[in-house]
């Protein structure tokens, strides 16, 4: 089996951005930048040969982003990839055995170390439902190509999309349990996350919470009812020093409208 990290990222100077990642597997480098471009090259990296799909693209969006990185993505196993990740040593044997090791996973979720997640979220293997995936992020999802061909990140959704400011992953690991794919997770650290600023949230405000509500209802019209009410009452510690648990509620409920209205449209 091969494997390629599909890096979305913005206004890089070239593909040697991937050495401060600590990427040494072939890739695919989706650049958002003013400039239109691809190229394939070949890299020597630690002593071996790294082939890098190069695009650079005036378009927006981490949704769309992510899309055209696997859409140009031809490995066998493909791990999503940000620009502030930090990959162990080893990463690629650990990915390619753990899916060689469970031929029914159609994706794994793995684990990368951040200072709000000290510790995975489970500690031994185990499958994955429409509440657990929920407490995923992007990059530590990896899948068989050939296993998500058809699915696609929905682009209303992610950061610079200009509508809705997250739930990209989790909506796209919904679709995934929709299309009856196996996901599992496996509690090994692959990456660490640097320390940086969020491009995209600002707060526990208004715009947060009309996102969240639209990202549930995304994942399913009645479903979003629950997974709302359980956002509210479970995360409240995070947010009640910025909003009251009824506006929050409020908002996220305006969020499921508003996307609703706009899919009958």
């Amino acid at each position: 089996m091969t494997l390629q990290v599909l890096l979305s990222a913005m206004f890089l100077a070239d593909e040697s951005y991937l050495d401060t990642l600590h990427v040494v597997s072939d890739a695919v480098v989706i650049n958002q930048c003013d400039r239109t471009g691809r190229r394939d090259t070949e890299r020597t990296v630690n002593g071996r040969q790294q082939r890098v799909r190069y695009i650079e693209s005036t378009q927006r969006g981490l949704s769309v982003s992510r899309n055209m990185a696997i859409r140009n993505a031809s490995a066998d196993i493909c791990i999503l990839c940000d620009n502030d990740v930090e990959y162990v040593d080893g990463y690629e044997d650990m990915i390619l055995s753990a899916f060689s090791e469970h031929p029914d996973a159609d994706l794994i979720v793995f684990y990368i170390r951040r200072k709000e997640k000290p510790e995975p979220n489970y500690s031994t293997v185990r499958w994955m439902n429409r509440l657990s995936v929920l407490k995923i992020f992007s990059p530590e999802i990896a899948f068989r190509r050939e296993s998500v061909r058809g699915i696609s990140f929905d682009e209303s959704f992610g950061a610079g999309s200009g509508k809705y400011l997250m739930g990209e992953e989790n909506i796209f690991l919904y679709d995934c349990l929709k299309a009856h794919k196996k996901i599992l997770y496996v509690p090994l650290q692959i990456a660490e996350l640097r320390e940086e600023e969020s491009t995209w949230f600002k707060g526990y405000d208004k715009a947060f919470f009309m996102s969240r509500g639209a990202g549930y209802a995304a994942m399913g019209k009645v479903m979003s009812h629950i997974l709302i009410w359980q956002f509210a009452l479970r995360k409240r510690s995070l947010y009640r020093k910025d909003m009251r648990m009824g506006k929050a509620i409020s908002h996220m409920y305006r969020g499921r409208r508003e996307f609703l209205w706009s899919r009958k449209k």
